[in-house]
């Protein structure tokens, strides 16, 4: 009992001694900060961003669409015309009307796939206004609120993909470099085979068989996205299963099982923890780049890619190309940001540059 209180109290000591010199790289740790909040707002925007209303006061009851299974038709709140109401038209109306029915809606009362011809004038793209802050795209949609939306869907995509990839790669890792042999042999040869395959080939092959989505292109993605971390955890292995400890262990009876993941996984972490924030830039970049070319993520889907994709074709349009470059920009940044305080905070050297 002793030794593993010990045991843990070292663990604790390490990472708190780690997390304290993370949080003196100021740079990194403000933009893990702001990400963090950022990627946690995300996931409430329908709060924030929507076309739906959060609260409806009608004739002396109250409703809460945004809340319900289903919706409302627009006749029940007695507009004019067929399918769901139409929330801010209705806020105007009984705005202008007397009497006490009001109309609570969100802070940006519109949603990323809402079409908005009717309430807009001229043909699409328009620019931004007051009213739609970063203009509408090519089919009328408001580019603020796919923007925002597409946020969240690029850093879950980019988040899932590296932990499949750094599960399978660090598995398979480990595997070859502490066995080694003819494991670490055969184990080269089929990553060899497995790298020469063309992603993109691949990806168009599977798009013209299956409608992409996310789930299918977490899988495929994933699939090509494990070799990197493979050969840095493999080289780890290699490297740490020389020393002293690993031979003691060895002596004392300890099971493979163990050896790998009490004693040398642990040690080997640092190029794995240190990479991670750089695999997460390049899952984003490739979900962008797949959007971009059409293999993506299926439309309506509020995506970066398709919004630059959108604006190629419509250049003179300036927005549909600026807006999502500089919010992939920006979170691109930041994540490099964190990458470089992170391996700056699990290198040995004392002094840093980057505070």
């Amino acid at each position: 009992m002793t030794k593993d209180k010990n045991k843990d109290k070292v663990s604790i000591s390490i990472f708190r001694k780690r997390w304290r010199k993370f949080k003196t790289l100021k740079r990194g740790y403000y933009a893990f900060l702001v990400l963090v909040v950022l990627y946690g707002i995300s996931f409430i925007l329908p709060l924030f961003i929507n076309h739906t209303a959060i609260m409806v006061k009608y004739n002396g009851s109250y409703y809460f669409p945004m809340f319900k299974s289903g919706i409302y038709e627009s006749s029940f709140f007695g507009q004019e015309g067929f399918g769901e109401a139409n929330y801010r038209r209705l806020k105007e109306a009984f705005s202008n009307a007397e009497g006490d029915n009001w109309v609570l809606m969100p802070l940006y009362p519109f949603s990323p796939n809402e079409n908005l011809l009717d309430e807009t004038e001229g043909s699409p793209p328009h620019p931004p206004s007051g009213k739609h802050w970063f203009g509408t795209d090519d089919r009328a949609r408001d580019v603020f609120a796919r923007t925002l939306y597409g946020f969240n869907i690029s850093i879950s995509f980019a988040l899932v993909v590296t932990f499949f990839a750094y599960l399978i790669g660090v598995s398979i890792g480990s595997i070859l470099g502490f066995f080694g042999g003819k494991v670490d042999i055969f184990g080269q040869r089929i990553i060899e085979i497995w790298s020469t395959l063309p992603f993109l080939y691949v990806m168009i092959i599977v798009s013209s068989i299956l409608q992409p989505n996310f789930i299918l292109l977490v899988f495929i993605l994933t699939a090509f996205s494990w070799m990197g971390i493979t050969y840095y955890v493999r080289g780890e292995f290699y490297r740490e299963k020389a020393r002293d400890y690993v031979s003691a262990a060895v002596s004392l009876g300890a099971k493979n099982k163990t050896i790998i993941f009490k004693h040398i996984l642990p040690n080997s972490l640092t190029p794995i923890i240190s990479f991670a924030p750089f695999a997460i830039v390049a899952d984003i970049s490739a979900l962008v780049s797949l959007d971009f070319l059409g293999f993506g993520l299926p439309p309506p889907t509020p995506s970066w890619g398709q919004l630059v994709r959108q604006g190629m074709t419509n250049i003179e349009h300036w927005w549909l190309v600026a807006v999502p470059l500089a919010a992939m920009f920006l979170t691109l940044i930041a994540i490099v940001f964190i990458g470089e305080a992170i391996r700056e905070a699990f290198d040995p050297k004392v002094y840093s540059r980057m505070r």
